[in-house]
């Protein structure tokens, strides 16, 4: 079984994930851009049960949790998944390809679509129709 974990900057905050995730996806929301400081999140979902951390966080907007010391933003998760930040693995690059991409109306124009991922004009339930009444 793949084992893989996690870290915030300074340490304080571990996790450890079992197995392959559910779903690996890129998001381009501004939410996604703000949390992140960048064009996007890279991130994938767990199931809970294969998702356990160690350390003081502090719950902020929609679940996410965020290290009480330093302020890195790891994961969120709830009773059934965990969605954890994959910047935040140890190991790096992970070998975990995004099958979708959320939010790509939203995508900045110099960066392509991932290569045979979905596209999603806004969430997992909008495929993007051609047109920007979505």
């Amino acid at each position: 079984m793949t084992k893989r974990s996690g870290s915030c900057l300074c340490g304080q905050v571990k996790y450890e994930l079992k197995g392959e995730p559910i779903r690996v996806g890129i998001c381009h929301c501004a939410n996604c851009r703000r949390e992140s400081g960048s064009a996007f999140t890279f991130y994938a979902i767990w199931a809970r049960d294969d998702f356990a951390a160690s350390g003081e966080t502090t719950l902020a907007h929609n679940g996410q949790r965020f290290c009480t010391r330093c302020s890195s933003h790891m994961f969120a998760y709830d009773e059934d998944e965990a969605e954890v930040q994959l910047g935040t693995l140890n190991d790096a690059p992970t070998k975990l390809v995004p099958t979708y991409e959320l939010w790509v109306k939203r995508r900045e124009p110099w960066l392509a679509p991932v290569p045979g991922a979905e596209q999603h004009w806004e969430d997992r339930h909008t495929r993007r129709t051609g047109d920007d009444s979505a």
